[in-house]
């Protein structure tokens, strides 16, 4: 992709999801992360219904009647974008791989957060850090990551999400909600899942191609491992292989879900065979309504 090729791809990210941003998620976004803690407002007199347990002693003693203290929610929230750009990532049969799924995605994201006036930052991975963008605010640097997630080639081909986290636990200190995009084809990564979850907000976005879950009847296929190298031919021909192949996408399907539940992380699952507008604002309203209920 030329750098006029990925500017242009840019601008249309930009004003595709600023329109989803702007009439769908506006409204969830705010209460679906909350901010890092309460913050001291302002003391005022006690009303009849206030918790005692917000008294202002040393005030309420110097005023000769009880005041209170007011606490707000700190908004301000650090959004971190770790984004899987492995070879399996370059992967799509339909008119989207899925790393432009990814993409749009992380746009999304970054718009929403950089509209709250949120900080945004990007850790890109393969078997290695690709690169990292520390978060700050703004529009030109929301496009910035976006020009970093589609512009560079990254030197690695590999996936190891179990590295990436360690050193986005190590990098990013502040409480951080992290959106892991990637396809999870890897293993080996639950402890260090479970690690960063405790102290981040961390939310794992699995994207994936209809062709990972079902393989066509069109004969003998040759195929590549876009992370190995490794070729071979398969019988697309064969019900038994279809099936096979199948029932292996929905074993690996189900590995992530079930590790997500055990880590106690939410997972959002997205496909470039469907549109992702609708499924990424349920997600967005289903979460804002367990936040309210959780805080209620």
């Amino acid at each position: 992709m030329t750098p006029r090729e990925v500017l242009q791809r840019v601008r249309r990210l930009e004003i595709h999801t600023r329109k989803l941003v702007d009439e769908s998620l506006a409204g969830s976004y705010h209460s679906v992360f909350r901010g890092r803690g309460m913050e001291f407002a302002e003391v005022r007199e006690y009303e009849p219904g206030d918790d005692v347990r917000t008294i202002d002693w040393n005030v309420s003693a110097r005023m000769g009647h009880p005041f209170v203290k007011k606490f707000t929610e700190e908004r301000e929230l650090t959004v971190m974008l770790v984004v899987d750009v492995s070879g399996s990532e370059r992967f799509g049969t339909s008119a989207t791989p899925k790393l432009e799924l990814a993409a749009e995605i992380s746009a999304l994201l970054a718009f929403s957060a950089i509209r709250n006036n949120d900080r945004v930052g990007l850790l890109a991975f393969t078997e290695r850090i690709e690169t990292f963008v520390a978060p700050r605010k703004g529009r030109e640097h929301a496009l910035r990551v976006l020009r970093e997630i589609l512009a560079f080639d990254p030197a690695g081909s590999g996936t190891n999400i179990a590295n990436a986290l360690e050193v986005l636990r190590r990098v990013v200190s502040k409480r951080s909600v992290v959106f892991l995009v990637s396809d999870f084809q890897d293993d080996g990564y639950e402890r260090t899942l479970r690690v960063v979850s405790r102290k981040h907000d961390v939310v794992a976005v699995a994207v994936s191609d209809p062709r990972e879950t079902t393989l066509p009847d069109v004969g003998l296929i040759a195929v590549l491992d876009p992370e190995t190298g490794e070729r071979c031919v398969v019988d697309s021909g064969s019900a038994a292989v279809r099936h096979r192949y199948a029932e292996a996408a929905a074993e690996d399907r189900d590995r992530t879900r079930a590790l997500a539940r055990r880590v106690g992380v939410d997972l959002l699952e997205l496909s470039t065979g469907a549109p992702y507008d609708r499924p990424l604002v349920r997600f967005f309203r289903e979460r804002a309504k367990r936040v309210a209920r959780a805080g209620g």
